[in-house]
């Protein structure tokens, strides 16, 4: 089985797909050495998407980061201002990488995301399964429940 990648475009000087491997040797001021210490109910390490904004080069014109996950084919688009330097990509668990069960290889995860003051943050923004970021101009592809009723059908309630 292929390690996973996680691949970042769009609205970037420099597309690129990460390894875990490429995540881990990104800058150590970016890295997140325990998750729990940020939010404790979660696990692992993880780097903050402004980290991996700097490795992209993301550009001004980008206003949003959509997040795409083609294992549930489940997608979000947030305010890239909104996020920025609250949201980290959570990509390992102890010495190997995230497991499936707790959202791998890749989650990302908005920490505080009430605190964005704004409707197009929340909870189901906080994507598992992630395989791809993209920055866009203006919102992305997203199909997040829209009302109660989708989403406790979203997660089997």
């Amino acid at each position: 089985m292929a390690s996973p990648r996680l691949v970042i475009d769009g609205e970037v000087e420099r597309a690129r797909e990460f390894s875990i491997g490429d995540l881990a040797s990104l800058a150590a001021g970016q890295q997140i050495s325990d998750v729990s210490a940020i939010e404790p109910n979660r696990r692992g390490r993880g780097i903050w998407l402004s980290g991996l904004l700097q490795a992209v080069g993301a550009k001004p014109s980008a206003t949003h980061v959509a997040l795409h996950a083609s294992a549930d084919d489940f997608h979000a688009s947030v305010p890239l201002a909104a996020v920025a330097d609250r949201a980290f990509v959570i990509y390992a668990l102890g010495d190997g990488p995230l497991p499936a069960s707790a959202g791998g290889p890749f989650r990302f995860f908005i920490r505080d995301h009430a605190a964005c003051q704004t409707a197009e943050v929340d909870e189901c923004a906080n994507v598992k399964f992630v395989d791809r970021i993209e920055l866009t101009v203006g919102p992305g592809r997203d199909n997040r429940p829209r009302d109660e009723a989708e989403h406790a059908k979203l997660h089997g309630k």
